[in-house]
């Protein structure tokens, strides 16, 4: 028997998994990032640009997944 996973499927019929799929990217990854930073050049803090945004794409995801959910979804 033959298993497969997508994703990008389970996250669209799931909103709940893909925020939660997200997050953890950016918990994963955010440390990543600095410590790059700071084992390469630490004259300019340039993670604190995208370590932000970042944060304020989760927060938006959460809020349209958790605050604004609309029972009403379309599946694609």
């Amino acid at each position: 028997m033959k298993t497969t996973f997508n994703a990008d499927t389970t996250a669209r019929t799931n909103p709940k998994k893909g925020f939660r799929i997200h997050l953890l990217v950016f918990l994963l990854t955010t440390p990543v990032i600095w410590i790059v930073w700071y084992l390469t050049d630490t004259t300019y803090p340039w993670p604190l640009w995208s370590t932000p945004a970042w944060a304020i794409g989760i927060l938006f995801h959460y809020l349209g997944v958790f605050v604004f959910n609309k029972k009403q979804h379309k599946t694609l």
